[in-house]
């Protein structure tokens, strides 16, 4: 149930709901959970936009994408985090209709401690999650 928050300057995006569903949805596939809404309503992505001038790398460039994911610990294997970054890398280029971004979009994935991961005010840990989940599965009810 990860939170993905992209930074870039403005105009960077044409389609900024499309970029966030693919991002989302690209955590949901390699975390490999069931389409249930426990999952699909708690993974989102957010894109926040900064003036190009609030942005930059020591020489200046300020043409830069960076995307940080925060995901329950223990989520993704090695193998899995090499595949959200090449994946997400690529969906932030396509969104920008920009091939050579791939060389600039940085991701950086993040894990909350165990029980540091909190909805509706409850912090649950990685078992109370899987608990909530075969609880959902268990009713049939998966989400579109």
């Amino acid at each position: 149930m990860p939170m993905i928050d992209v930074t870039a300057a403005v105009g960077t995006f044409a389609d900024k709901a499309a970029l966030t569903r693919a991002l989302a949805e690209c955590m949901m596939r390699w975390e490999g959970v069931p389409p249930i809404s426990l999952f699909s309503d708690n993974t989102a992505a957010f894109v926040r936009e900064l003036p190009p001038d609030a942005l930059s790398n020591a020489n200046g460039a300020a043409d830069y994408v960076r995307v940080d994911v925060l995901t329950p610990a223990g989520v993704l294997d090695r193998d899995k985090k090499l595949g959200v970054v090449a994946e997400m890398t690529q969906i932030v280029s396509d969104a920008a209709g920009d091939p050579s971004l791939t060389e600039r979009t940085w991701v950086l994935i993040s894990e909350a401690p165990d029980g540091g991961w909190g909805i509706a005010g409850h912090a649950y840990t990685n078992a109370e999650i899987a608990e909530a989940a075969r609880r959902e599965l268990s009713t049939g009810k998966q989400s579109s």
